[in-house]
Order: C-alpha cells, then structure tokens, then sequence
C-alpha cells in the first residue's frame, strides 16, 4: 500500500479542542483533498445560511410556546436582494409595519421595561435555532425582577439598528435584539444579541452592549442569558448601554448574582 502523500501538521492534536482551521497539514504546496473538501462544503453552508429565508411562522409557534405573543414585521427592504445590497433599509421598518406596531405603543408612565425583537438578520438559521432556547432561559429572569415586557417582534430582513425603532415606536426603556450573525466557514448557526438603553432611530453600535456566538458550540445559553440579564438589570439602573456599560459578569460571581437576584445590582 503507497504511503499517504498528507504531511501532517505539528498542531494536529489541537483540532480537537477547536473548530477552527489549524493542524490541517498539507500535500506538496496544498490543502490535503479531505480539508479542501471540508472548506468547500463549510464555504456552502455560510453562504446558504446567507440566503435562506426565515421559517417565520415556526419560529413565531415556538415563541408562542413561551408565553409571548409575536407580531411579524418587515424593513424597508423588500426582498433578499435589496437586503444585501442597501444595509440602510434593512434598519428601518416599511410603512405597514409602523402602522401594525403603532396600536401597542405604550408612552409615559405606563411604558414597558424591555421591548424583545428577533430578527433574522444574516443567518435566518441561527435564529430558528437559537432564539427559543436562549429566550426560554431569559424569561424567568427577567420575570423575577418584575420587568415588563413590550410586544414581541419578528423582523424579516432586518439589520441591527432596527431594533432601535421598533423600541422607540413601542416605547420600551430597553430594546434587546436576538440576530444571525454573519455565518463563519464553522459557525453558520450564531446567534448575537444586541441591548441599547432608550432606543431611538439615529442610535449607533457605540451605543450598544453585544453578546455573540450564543449556539450549542460556542457561548451557552444559560451563560448569555446571565450575560444579558446583569447587563439589562446594569443598564436600567446606570441608565446607559453600549461603550460606558462593561459585561463584568466575570468578576465576583457577578453572573451567579444577577441570574439569582431580582433587587438593584450594585457592582463593586
């Protein structure tokens, strides 16, 4: 039998620990046949996830399951297409979708603490795959503070930023964004969350605090949850989010006091 033309890599035993693409080796100047096999398909799967349409009323099913009520909404981009090319219209609603949300707006006193929207951004996929699970750990968290919720959106081709009118035209202190994140050649299923105190149109990523990679292989959901939850319970209190906001979950079991505690956090 020929011996194998593969000569392996040094960081071979370090594949196991990662997906990423390490210890590959090589055959003469290139990739082995089975790694360049495996980028072609990984290279299909992202750009797949890309393009693949949300499954809006399953996802809407599951989330019902959850106890909220979902109210499907639509940016200004009218297809794929225009998604891809104009990000500016992925980040504001059409016209019938204001008018569908204006009825629950709740201005003044009565506003809502925290306005959830769950868009499908680059990866429809993620979302389908990660949102119910994420949100099913995140609920009774913020039910044990007392927080009140506004109506629950799912946004078709929406960006990031469309979360920002959505909260202002509800009316919510807080708006938290459940996205799919732009797929990776090993990860086409992560899920990002985005929170901004005060939502309004015109809001920048500096204004944002950002959670990524929630999915099964990468951040869990129970630690994103206690992620998001102390900086939902930082945010309100401090009343700012994005660069002046700092996840410090990891310092003094702060994740374990959040996840547990409803009171006003005081950070130390």
């Amino acid at each position: 039998m020929k011996d194998s033309p593969v000569i392996p890599s040094a960081w071979r035993q370090l594949r196991q620990h990662t997906q990423a693409r390490i210890g590959l080796g090589r055959a003469g100047t290139s990739l082995p046949t089975s790694a360049h096999l495996d980028f072609q398909f990984d290279h299909a799967r992202a750009r797949d996830a890309v393009h693949r349409a949300l499954r809006a009323d399953a996802l809407a099913e599951g989330i019902k399951s959850l106890g909220l009520d979902p109210i499907a909404v639509h940016s200004a981009a009218p297809d794929r297409a225009a998604y891809l090319q104009r990000p500016d219209l992925g980040r504001r609603l059409d016209g019938a979708s204001r008018q569908a949300l204006e009825p629950f707006a709740s201005p003044g006193e009565g506003r809502p603490d925290v306005a959830l929207v769950i868009v499908d951004g680059l990866s429809a996929f993620a979302v389908e795959q990660n949102a119910v699970p994420f949100l099913d750990l995140l609920l009774p968290r913020l039910d044990s503070a007392g927080l009140t919720l506004a109506r629950t959106t799912i946004a078709m081709q929406g960006r990031v930023a469309l979360g920002d009118e959505i909260g202002e035209l509800l009316g919510a202190s807080l708006v938290v964004v459940l996205i799919g994140e732009r797929p990776g050649l090993s990860s086409p299923d992560s899920l990002g969350v985005y929170m901004t105190f005060e939502p309004r149109i015109g809001r920048t990523d500096a204004d944002r605090n950002c959670i990524s990679n929630i999915r099964p292989q990468g951040l869990s959901y129970d630690v994103a949850a206690s992620k998001l939850f102390y900086l939902i319970q930082e945010s309100r209190r401090r009343r700012i989010s994005g660069v002046s906001l700092k996840d410090e979950t990891g310092n003094d079991g702060a994740v374990i006091t959040a996840a547990a505690s409803p009171e006003r956090l005081d950070h130390k």
